[in-house]
């Protein structure tokens, strides 16, 4: 083997270690790469996991709010429900008290509308059955005034209104009155009234 010969072959191995070299580098930095990715995907991979997650958990919640409220309304719809059918059969039962139980209660609303008004002389109207039941009664009507006013009271029996009950206290002239309608009496008091029926109801 002549010199010329021997320097190829050297220049062959040099190369082939180079090779390998480069190879071997290339192989790491492959390897590398690919570790740095597979690790970026996984951290993407958990970052995506968990705003699903998240995103989930928001959505069960909302679906839980929602089927809450829905629960609320239905049960606030079959409460108001009852109140009303509690506050008609009221209306049903008032409009229809007997006489006994009707005349002391027109005394007492009379008497407090008189006070409010603070007069001796009252026009009283209502519908056409209490002012025949005033009629048939009114001297005993007027005592009862007088003895829980500690004065008498000159009534006159006005027109009848449409009403279910109850008593319109008005002055001889009519520019002041006081509404002791059965209807009046509900809608003014109704806040308190629909509590009461909705404590008795639901506790």
């Amino acid at each position: 083997m002549n010199g010329a010969e021997l320097i190829i072959q050297e220049i062959n191995r040099e190369a082939e270690q180079k090779i390998q070299y480069i190879l071997r580098e290339a192989q790491k930095e492959a390897e590398k790469i690919k570790g740095e990715a597979r690790k970026r995907a996984e951290a993407r991979a958990e970052w995506i996991m968990r705003k699903a997650q998240t995103q989930a958990e928001i959505e069960k919640q909302r679906i839980i709010a929602n089927a809450r409220l829905e629960v609320r309304k239905k049960r606030l719809a079959v409460q108001e429900a009852l109140i009303q059918e509690v506050i008609t059969a009221l209306r049903e039962r008032l409009a229809e008290l007997p006489d006994e139980e009707y005349f002391p209660m027109l005394v007492d609303l009379a008497v407090q509308a008189i006070w409010e008004l603070n007069i001796d002389s009252v026009v009283v109207r209502s519908n056409e059955r209490t002012l025949k039941l005033l009629v048939d009664r009114l001297s005993e009507f007027k005592k009862a005034l007088a003895e829980k006013l500690g004065r008498d009271v000159e009534v006159t029996l006005g027109e009848p209104v449409p009403t279910i009950g109850g008593l319109i206290i008005e002055t001889a002239d009519g520019t002041v009155r006081v509404d002791n309608t059965f209807e009046s009496r509900i809608e003014r008091f109704e806040g308190e009234l629909r509590a009461e029926i909705a404590k008795a109801l639901f506790g």
